[in-house]
């Protein structure tokens, strides 16, 4: 799934090409997962047409473009969603669910998800906050301090990898980057939040912010199905230091990376640098 730095990448990429331009057509599939918090949805997309973009924003892992009339189109990619801006004459492809035609523009921006686990809304942001999650979403780590990211960390008394997946306390992160942060500060997925010292607290900040920023410079990981706004690979993953590298010698220490099941979702560490925390009897 698409984390923060690949989102910023594409927000980066659409936002000096959209900014300012009308809309002048919309076509949706009868596929497309829309969400409507202020259209209905036999509206959308033709309540687009004529709207001109403001600008193109991230907020944890959404997409969010902004219209002259207030309201934002957001567009979450799921697992295999791709937002990409290309030639309008060029044939859509087979699981495009929603284009987008600019005045003046000869490119189309299309939303192509095969397997359908993105969805889009439209709608002021208080409406979209209530309807699709960015309400519940905590503070962006590339927008604060390591002493910020450190302390909304430390507020809850989850395991530190089902928190940085749920974005409650701090926004962005998902499957690649927590894994990569958790390897980098020495942590183990496992060991609660609450529990980190200080010191350990602050380290994870401190790598959680470089990782995302690094990967965003990177313009983000392809590991599956992930393309930029131009429909272009990011590089990070050949960075990644515990990501995808199961049974791999750790960059650290030589020990091999192993992958276990944490908060749902397959967790890679080294066993030696992030040991396994001590249970409680």
């Amino acid at each position: 799934m698409p984390e923060l730095p690949e989102v910023e990448t594409i927000a980066r990429d659409l936002r000096p090409r959209l900014a300012g331009r009308r809309i002048a057509a919309a076509r949706a599939s009868r596929l497309l997962r829309c969400v409507p918090a202020s259209a209905r949805r036999e509206d959308f997309p033709g309540c687009l047409v004529g709207r001109r973009v403001t600008g193109v924003l991230r907020r944890g892992k959404y997409l969010l473009i902004g219209l002259d009339d207030g309201r934002e189109l957001m567009v979450h990619l799921g697992m295999t969603g791709r937002l990409v801006l290309e030639g309008a004459r060029k044939p859509a492809g087979k699981h495009t669910h929603l284009e987008l035609r600019f005045a003046g523009l000869a490119e189309a921006l299309r939303f192509n998800d095969a397997r359908r686990f993105g969805r889009v809304a439209l709608g002021r942001r208080a409406e979209l906050a209530a309807c699709c999650g960015l309400g519940r979403l905590g503070i962006e780590p590339l927008e604060s301090s390591v002493r910020e990211v450190a302390a909304a960390l430390r507020s809850r008394p989850k395991r530190l990898k089902g928190l940085l997946l749920e974005g409650t306390a701090v926004a962005g992160a998902g499957n690649i980057y927590a894994d990569e942060a958790l390897f980098r500060a020495r942590l183990h997925p496992e060991r609660v939040a609450a529990g980190l010292s200080a010191a350990e607290a602050l380290s994870l900040a401190r790598h959680l912010k470089q990782v995302l920023a690094e990967a965003v410079r990177r313009r983000g990981s392809s590991v599956d199905d992930y393309v930029d706004g131009s429909g272009l690979p990011g590089s990070f993953q050949k960075y990644h230091r515990v990501y995808g590298r199961t049974g791999q010698p750790c960059r650290n220490c030589g020990t091999k990376i192993v992958r276990l099941q944490v908060a749902g979702r397959s967790t890679h560490i080294c066993p030696r640098c992030q040991r396994t925390p001590r249970r409680r009897l």
